[in-house]
C-alpha cells in the first residue's frame, strides 16, 4: 500500500492522514503504519498540525513527498566578500 500513498501523493500534494485514508479506502490505522514506514525511509515528510474547517479542530498527520535541494547556482553568492583589485 505505500506504493499507492506516494502515487496519491504525487497527485494530489500536501495531505492529512485521513483524506489519504478515505481517499484509498483504507483504516486510519494502515495509514499510519505505512505512512510511519515511509517517513522513515525518509520518502515522506510528516508532521502533527491541526486545521480548522468550518470551525471545528481537526487533529491529524499532514505527509508530503520530500524532496531534494537543487544544486548551488553558480557565480557569487550574497553577502560574499568581492575581491577587489586594485
Amino acid at each position: 500500500m505505500t506504493h499507492a500513498i506516494l502515487d496519491y501523493l504525487k497527485i494530489h500534494g500536501d495531505q492529512l492522514d485521513s483524506e489519504i485514508a478515505a481517499s484509498l479506502h483504507l483504516s486510519i490505522a494502515q495509514v499510519a503504519s505505512d505512512i510511519s514506514r515511509l517517513s522513515s525511509s525518509g520518502d515522506l515528510i510528516c508532521c502533527k498540525v491541526t486545521r480548522y474547517i468550518d470551525g471545528k479542530a481537526v487533529e491529524g498527520v499532514s505527509c508530503r513527498l520530500s524532496g531534494s535541494l537543487p544544486k548551488a547556482a553558480p557565480g557569487p553568492k550574497i553577502g560574499a566578500p568581492r575581491n577587489v583589485v586594485r
